[in-house]
């Protein structure tokens, strides 16, 4: 099953950081926080991942592609320059990554349909590049598979003005990103669950985004659930976000690290 990682964001919010990189490639700890969402990931056997790349995308496909000599020890001739031995060191060697150019000023949901040739499965999984959680991924796939619906998103409830959801037991009602005023204790975390269909609601489009439009209309359709997760969740999206991930990860007491 693919797993795809929004990457393409300007991240402007955390511009501190993100005028050097994009968002998922600042550090938690000594490595980019679209490293950590990949070991959650890759811990349920999840190692298929896709990357919809825009702002400084570049980075991110420069990290992968020396990923092999930067998480390696590696012994090198000096005198026969192409004689490289890398001793493995890393536990991602199954791990494959597609890194697709998804365009600069592309928004969420033309990045998701021009990515859809990346996608063999009926069902596919997707998230934000700049959220880490302690998310039970197989009970998330179970409920999927138990409704039906086109799409399921995790359901958390800090109190932040994110993407807000109206409920009716596991069915959402109505979907509305970023509302003036917070009607419910339950916010989109992103760690969707998505079937094929989810694509018929989506252009190519540099325009096209996910949340405003696509995402609404499937709730009026009927066809998204949530998914409630009790357990940690966070977002790095201002410095002080940063500071206290980085706090957490130091103090070795981050929950989202379950590898």
């Amino acid at each position: 099953m693919e797993v795809v990682i929004l990457c393409g964001g300007l991240g402007t919010r955390l511009r501190e950081e993100t005028e050097f990189r994009p968002k998922p490639m600042v550090n938690i700890g000594h490595r980019p926080i679209l490293w950590h969402i990949m070991k959650i990931y890759a811990r349920y056997g999840h190692v298929d991942f896709v990357l919809p790349l825009g702002y400084k995308g570049e980075m991110i496909r420069d990290y992968f592609v020396n990923y092999r000599w930067m998480n390696n020890d590696v012994t090198i001739d000096l005198g026969n320059p192409e004689k490289i031995c890398t001793h493995n060191c890393h536990e991602e060697s199954d791990w494959k990554i597609t890194l697709s150019d998804t365009g600069q000023a592309t928004l969420k949901g033309g990045r998701i349909k021009r990515i859809e040739k990346y996608i063999t499965n009926d069902t596919f999984m997707m998230t934000y590049g700049d959220g880490v959680a302690n998310v039970d991924l197989d009970a998330l796939l179970d409920f999927h598979y138990a409704h039906g619906k086109i799409a399921t998103l995790c359901g958390v409830s800090p109190a932040q003005q994110f993407g807000e959801l109206k409920v009716k037991g596991s069915q959402v009602l109505s979907f509305s990103e970023k509302p003036q005023k917070l009607n419910t204790n339950l916010i989109n975390a992103g760690y969707f669950v998505l079937n094929k269909r989810v694509f018929d609601y989506l252009l190519p489009d540099e325009d096209c985004d996910f949340e405003y439009g696509p995402l609404e209309q499937i709730a009026r359709d009927n066809e998204l659930m949530v998914y409630r997760h009790d357990g940690f969740w966070a977002c790095m999206d201002t410095l002080r976000d940063t500071e206290k991930l980085n706090n957490i990860w130091k103090q070795g007491t981050a929950p989202w690290k379950i590898w």
